[in-house]
């Protein structure tokens, strides 16, 4: 399990204007309630998912597609090389899915948190 984030990922609207999808072709958010802590922790939660994801998501993000990464309370304790290798492989496991047509990204968002 990844206890200090989940990964939602769901196909970008077929609608959406082509100015609108950014040069890589894929989107992100990112999100921390209120379970996470005060808003200095959420704050820092949200900085560190932003910088694990410019160093990891280019190279894994597919393209046409539109990632979440909501944070959990373990985000602001864990080290950031255990952060980027759970990343990775949540990435590389939602990329299995969504290119055997089989997952849930066929319908709906799919979510990675094991």
């Amino acid at each position: 399990m990844r206890p200090a984030f989940v990964v939602q990922v769901a196909p970008a609207p077929p609608e959406l204007p082509e100015g609108d999808l950014p040069p890589d072709g894929w989107r992100i958010g990112f999100t921390a309630s209120r379970k996470v802590g005060g808003a200095v922790q959420r704050n820092r939660a949200k900085r560190r998912l932003r910088a694990l994801a410019r160093a990891v998501m280019p190279e894994l993000a597919r393209p046409g597609f539109d990632y979440v990464l909501v944070a959990r309370t373990p985000v602001l304790t864990c080290t950031y090389g255990r952060l980027e290798a759970d990343l990775t492989a949540a990435l590389t496991e939602l990329a299995r899915s969504t290119r055997s047509g089989g997952g849930q990204a066929s319908r709906g968002p799919s979510t990675a948190s094991r």
